[in-house]
C-alpha cells in the first residue's frame, strides 16, 4: 500500500507539460479542479477524463500509475461515498427498510462526489510529477508575492509546502523500512480485530516520529549552517519566464472550462 502514494513524488522528464512555467501548472490545475467541481453529469466526468488523459499521454507519464496512487485513498472515497448515499435526501427512493432510505438523488450525488474526489487526486498528482520541489516553490512563491504587501509570508509558506511535499515519498521508504523491521522481530499488522491493529501500530509510530523530528532538525541545522534567511534578497540561478508553451495550455484549459459550461447548459 505505501507504494502506492504518488502524491509528492516528482519524474524527470523532457515533455512539453514538464517543460512548462510551474506558475502556470499551478493555476492550471485549480482550474482543471475547479472545472470538476462544476460537472453535473456522467458526459461531464467523461469530458474531464478525456482531458486529464490526454495532458497525462503527453507528459509521458503511464495513466495506470495515476490510478494506482489513488488506491491509498480508496477507503476515505469509500467512506464518503457512503455518507453521501444515506445522509443526502431525495425524493426517488429506490430502496427502503425502517430507518434506512436510498433514493436516486443521493445515489448520483454520491457517485459524483467519490469522482470529484479521484479527479482532484489525479489532478494533483499530475502537478507533482511533473514539477520539482524548487520549481514549485519558486512559483508559489511567485504566485504568493502580491500578498507580501500585506505582510504575508510568501517565500515561508512556499518552502513549507514544498519541504511537507518533498518529505512524503521519504516518510514512506522510512515507514516501510520500520514496518520490514518490525515485522522480522515477530510483530503483526494485518489480524485481529481493530483494536488490536491500533495497539499493533504504535511500535511503528514511535520510532517513525522520532526519524521524522530527527530529520526536521537535520534539516533545519543545514539550512543555518548554509546561511539561510528566508526570501529576502534571494537570487535564483533559473529565472521563470512565460513561453508559448503555457499560452497554449491556457488556451487549452479554458477551452476544456468552456465545454464543461456549454455541456452543462445543454443536458442541465
Amino acid at each position: 500500500m505505501l507504494n502506492d502514494i504518488t502524491l509528492g513524488q516528482y519524474f524527470p522528464g523532457d515533455s512539453v507539460i514538464h517543460r512548462m512555467d510551474p506558475r502556470m501548472k499551478l493555476i492550471l490545475t485549480i482550474a482543471y479542479i475547479v472545472g470538476v467541481f462544476m460537472v453535473g453529469n456522467l458526459p461531464g466526468y467523461l469530458i474531464a477524463l478525456a482531458f486529464l488523459y490526454l495532458v497525462v499521454r503527453i507528459s509521458g507519464i503511464h495513466f495506470k500509475y495515476l490510478i494506482k496512487g489513488v488506491k491509498p485513498l480508496r477507503f476515505i472515497i469509500l467512506f464518503t461515498f457512503i455518507l453521501n448515499l444515506f445522509f443526502v435526501q431525495g425524493e426517488t427512493v429506490l430502496f427502503e427498510f425502517g430507518f434506512i432510505k436510498l433514493t436516486q438523488e443521493a445515489l448520483t450525488n454520491a457517485i459524483y462526489f467519490a469522482l470529484r474526489l479521484v479527479f482532484l487526486v489525479m489532478g494533483t498528482s499530475v502537478l507533482t510529477l511533473t514539477t520539482s520541489p524548487m520549481q514549485l516553490t519558486d512559483g508559489l512563491e511567485r504566485l504568493l508575492r502580491p500578498l507580501q504587501k500585506l505582510h504575508f509570508p510568501a517565500h515561508e509558506l512556499a518552502m513549507m509546502m514544498t519541504i511537507a511535499l518533498r518529505f512524503i515519498p521519504t516518510l514512506l521508504e522510512e515507514t516501510d523500512k520500520i514496518q520490514k523491521a518490525q515485522m522480522a522481530r515477530g510483530a503483526d499488522f494485518e489480524t485481529g480485530n481493530v483494536i488490536a491493529r491500533a495497539k499493533a501500530m504504535i511500535p511503528l509510530l514511535v520510532p517513525l516520529f522520532v526519524s521524522a523530528f530527527r530529520r526536521a532538525t537535520d534539516l533545519a541545522m543545514a539550512m543555518e549552517a548554509r546561511c539561510y534567511r528566508g526570501g529576502d534578497h534571494r537570487t535564483r540561478l533559473r529565472e521563470l519566464k512565460y513561453t508559448k508553451l503555457d499560452a497554449y495550455a491556457a488556451l487549452a484549459t479554458v477551452a476544456y472550462i468552456a465545454v464543461i459550461v456549454i455541456e452543462g447548459r445543454l443536458l442541465g
